[in-house]
């Protein structure tokens, strides 16, 4: 259901636009926001998604309604007007035979639009090996996996040689693995430690800092070098009332500084884009928290590059060997 502030209202940002980049520019000096956690899919794989969470509230869960429900292209205008130099278009599957196609739309998508970050994703199938390995040759800098939307275990030996490539390759993965809003079979953080003992140099961001689960993947993150965790949707009103963050584990965010990751979940999310960074205020952290956090990380983890100020528009020189990709003709 839209939100009764949001619904049927153009995409421009107004005084939200205004609020972020405040925030980004005035307050903390920043060129501008990288977003690591923001979803652009396919037009129908979307809409099923906004169903999805009309039918949260109704079936028992909290209400969510969906802020920017909008046409792709006026959620880029908006997301551009925040200030966001670079994000991602989190795709992922819940079948066999539906990844391989997501990563040819999200490769069209990624070429058309040089400041996302060419993403792709994978399912435990004989084939994920292949197109993987595929989609690593053709420019893709993230992946997604859903452990929970998927409905399987990271662990699954179909998906060794995966981790294994992206190791080698140096290429992040988030993962939603955190048992939160809902636990499914495999999540939470044993399977992905049991990931992490066979690849330990894997490059994972752990989606909504593990909700809630948070102590726990805290922990994986201490052990191992290579492990991040995104902000997406953690520390928010809405999350607090459901999984709420420990205050005791704060400290350990401060010694996290260089492995904390700024997600938002737009255009997902059940509330304005300015709360998302505004609750990061709350967490007893410095400015140079706040600015590695929000931009920073990214930067050094992606290979961004330098200062907007000094180089070309931001994300148009940043994603190189991208492939075209093939029309997004499968199935969802």
């Amino acid at each position: 259901m839209a939100n009764a502030e949001t619904a049927g209202a153009p995409a421009g940002g107004g005084a939200e636009a205004v609020r972020v980049r405040a925030f980004w520019q005035r307050r903390l000096g920043l060129p501008g926001l990288v977003d690591v956690h923001t979803h652009f899919m396919p037009a129908r794989v979307m809409a099923k998604v906004w169903a999805f969470f009309d039918a949260v509230g109704p079936s028992g869960g909290p209400d969510w309604p969906i802020t920017y429900r909008h046409e792709e292209a006026e959620r880029l205008a908006l997301i551009r007007e925040f200030g966001v130099r670079a994000f991602t278009s989190m795709i992922y599957p819940h079948k066999p035979g539906m990844a391989d196609w997501l990563n040819g739309w999200s490769a069209d998508f990624a070429a058309r639009t040089p400041d996302c970050l060419h993403t792709a994703t994978f399912y435990p199938e004989p084939s994920a090996a292949a197109y993987v390995a595929s989609a690593v040759d053709g420019g893709a800098r993230v992946f997604k996996s859903h452990v929970q939307v998927g409905d399987y275990d990271p662990a699954d030996s179909l998906l060794d040689p995966v981790w294994g490539l992206l190791a080698e390759a140096g290429v992040p993965t988030v993962v939603h693995c955190g048992s939160g809003p809902a636990p499914g079979r495999f999540t939470g953080p044993e399977p992905v430690a049991a990931v992490l003992a066979r690849h330990p140099r894997l490059r994972l961001i752990v989606a909504h800092m593990g909700m809630p689960e948070y102590a726990d993947f805290l922990a994986l993150a201490e052990r191992h070098e290579g492990v991040h965790l995104d902000t997406t949707m953690a520390f928010t009103d809405f999350a607090e009332k459901l999984m709420p963050f420990p205050p005791e584990l704060r400290r350990r965010l401060t010694d996290l500084r260089e492995r904390v990751l700024f997600g938002s979940d737009f255009p997902n999310i059940p509330y304005g884009y300015p709360h998302a960074l505004d609750v990061l205020t709350r967490l007893d952290q410095d400015a140079d928290w706040l600015r590695a956090v929000c931009h920073d990380n990214a930067v050094r983890l992606f290979d961004l590059g330098p200062h907007p100020a000094t180089a070309p528009e931001p994300g148009r020189d940043r994603v190189q060997g991208r492939a075209k990709g093939r029309a997004p003709d499968g199935s969802s």
